[in-house]
């Protein structure tokens, strides 16, 4: 599993980008490939990062994606990146 953030670092877009494609494409996303983190997990999630710094901490709750959420995650977004890994796939 891995956070929003991790994986648009990963394919080369910007969160707010990746969260954006993923609500368009909500259908594609089925609770088994994704899910949001309730606002207690997005807690402890951040209390166990430690010191926050600009930029790394988590404004909203962050979509969490299996390992069928990543690999769906490749047809929707645009970047370069995921659309070699599409194709690769």
């Amino acid at each position: 599993m891995m956070i929003d953030r991790d994986l648009a670092e990963l394919y080369g877009v910007e969160t707010k980008q990746l969260k954006r494609q993923v609500r368009r494409n909500i259908e594609r996303f089925p609770s088994s490939c994704m899910f949001e983190l309730t606002k207690e997990e997005n807690q402890e999630l951040r209390s166990q990062i430690g010191t926050l710094k600009k930029g790394t901490h988590f404004k909203y709750p962050p979509f969490v994606f299996t390992e069928h959420g990543i690999l769906m995650l490749s047809s929707v977004l645009s970047s370069e990146r995921a659309v070699q890994m599409n194709i690769h796939i």
